[in-house]
């Protein structure tokens, strides 16, 4: 399907318009969403009470109407109703590009399905912003939002380890202390970008090695955008652990961490840290 360029018109054509909203800082909105939004029949948003504050500073007077993850599915035929009968409505999230890691896909895939015209209003986006300045390959992959349950979290990083890129991924404040510890299994002699808040008044950017990540002492603020780099310094002549190295490690794992056992030992020798790291986790799992 071809779809018309907007350059020309002076309304929105009919249609689904998924318009990207500013991450914090609500200066970052383009005059097209603006425009777009303006003149839209029904705006639909996660919170209404976030949207509002938006919806005010840019005098937008359409209607919200809330469009979350618990009733998207209940809303699904009320709102293409709406679209068959010519409306124009906007889909936005609380912040940033909406249906990716929020709600929206289910109501695209239905647009498609009943040949409605659909709009991307291209701006903010959490994870563009945080692989732009995290000065890792920009080869990545979005991964978005982790499983609930361990064992799927585990598994999920266990096969993520094996991409070679980027990685990028969404952490809510109450989850991240519990990943934090299967990231430095799975991700050892890696680069990381841990971004919060982004745009907002308490942005912050934590970069560090993998291996030397530390739990937050309390629960940050906002949800986390993190950043794994491509993998770095292994290269195919690497060494193995040989007996005698092996025999050392068993001497130093009573006096030493893990960490500094692997810093220690990869100093001097061309063994990759992912398998000083898993033959010292081996040795303390033996206890």
């Amino acid at each position: 399907m071809i779809i018309k360029s907007q350059i020309e018109l002076k309304e929105p054509e009919n249609g689904l318009y998924l318009v990207s909203t500013p991450l914090g800082n609500l200066k970052d909105i383009t005059l097209r969403a603006i425009e777009v939004l303006k003149g839209s029949d029904f705006i639909l948003c996660e919170d209404t009470r976030v949207s509002k504050n938006l919806m005010d500073k840019y005098e937008i007077k359409t209607k919200l109407i809330s469009n979350h993850k618990f009733n998207e599915k209940k809303n699904l035929s009320k709102i293409i109703e709406y679209l068959k009968s010519g409306k124009v409505i906007s889909l936005i999230s609380d912040a940033g590009t909406p249906s990716i890691s929020d709600p929206g896909a289910i109501l695209v895939r239905e647009c498609n399905y009943n040949g409605i015209k659909i709009f991307p209003i291209p701006g903010p986006s959490a994870v563009l912003a945080a692989v732009s300045i995290s000065g890792f390959s920009d080869k990545f992959l979005f991964y978005g939002f982790f499983p609930e349950k361990k064992k799927f979290l585990i598994s999920e990083l266990e096969r993520l380890s094996n991409f070679e890129n980027t990685l990028v991924f969404f952490v809510s404040p109450k989850k991240i202390n519990k990943i934090i510890p299967e990231i430095k299994k799975k991700f050892t002699g890696r680069k990381i970008l841990l971004c919060r808040e982004i745009t907002k008044f308490y942005e912050e950017y934590i970069r560090k090695e993998v291996d030397d990540l530390d739990l937050f002492e309390k629960e940050p603020k906002g949800e986390l955008t993190i950043v794994i780099s491509e993998k770095l310094g292994i290269k195919n002549n690497s060494e193995k652990l040989n007996e005698s190295d092996k025999n050392i490690i068993k001497q130093m794992i009573k006096k030493f961490s893990i960490k500094e056992i692997t810093n220690l030992i990869g100093k001097n020798k061309k063994i990759s840290k992912k398998e000083i790291y898993n033959y010292c986790l081996k040795l303390k799992n033996e206890k």
